[in-house]
């Protein structure tokens, strides 16, 4: 894979030739500071988040490669939250601004500015890919590319955590919903599971949480492994 040389203009540019990521970028940058504020504060109350990201450290950090992605860091709050956990971690958002504001927060750690669809990191370069609800502005038709990519940067064995709004019972494959920032979707726990096995993924753990004060839907964990 070619280098897109994240922050730099090249990249920006090719962002501009994509609409739809152009919109999701645009916006993101427009609430960035709101945004902040609202994760930062409920960030620490989410216990069922923390929970899972907890679990995805302690397995990463059993390996002999701990290097991570948050993929989607936003403000860099769990980036941070990995640092602490003892993980080495690098931070990749769309928005520039995101990025400005996690990299005040967090001088001390990496923070780069691209796309899950396309990252700028080498075959098998790391043990754990976080997409901590990054994922859900993603439109279906490209789900596949987008798990094929976070396999594709995982070491074998290495793990790849994706959280997103859910459902419950009754939801059956995906749905649009309104959000505050972009369009964005949700998904049943059955039918995001399906991407994993074509892009070499081994399911590990699934979780459903009851909708809680960072999310009106039900949230949705999906914890897999990279075979080989």
């Amino acid at each position: 894979m070619t280098s897109i040389g994240l922050g730099g203009a090249g990249y920006l540019n090719r962002v501009t030739d994509d609409a739809r990521l152009q919109a999701t970028r645009d916006s993101y940058d427009e609430m960035a500071e709101l945004y902040r504020d609202h994760v930062v504060e409920v960030f620490p109350t989410d216990s069922v988040d923390r929970a899972m990201i907890g679990l995805f450290a302690d397995l990463v950090g059993r390996q002999d490669n701990a290097q991570v992605a948050d993929v989607g860091c936003g403000p860099g709050h769990i980036t941070d939250f990995l640092a602490r956990l003892g993980l080495s971690v690098r931070g990749i958002d769309l928005s520039p601004t995101m990025i400005d504001l996690a990299r005040r927060a967090r001088p001390d750690l990496r923070f780069d500015l691209g796309s899950l669809l396309e990252l700028d990191i080498s075959d098998g370069a790391l043990g754990g890919v976080l997409v901590h609800y990054s994922i859900i502005h993603t439109p279906p038709d490209r789900m596949p590319e987008a798990f094929a990519e976070f396999s594709r940067v995982l070491t074998s064995g290495g793990y790849l955590l994706v959280s997103f709004q859910t459902g419950d019972d009754t939801l059956q494959g995906w749905q649009e919903f309104d959000h505050k920032v972009v369009a964005a979707y949700r998904w049943s726990l059955e039918k995001m599971a399906t991407f994993l096995r074509p892009a070499g993924l081994i399911e590990v753990a699934r979780l459903r949480g009851e909708p809680s004060p960072s999310n009106r839907f039900h949230e949705g964990h999906l914890l897999a492994r990279k075979s080989g």
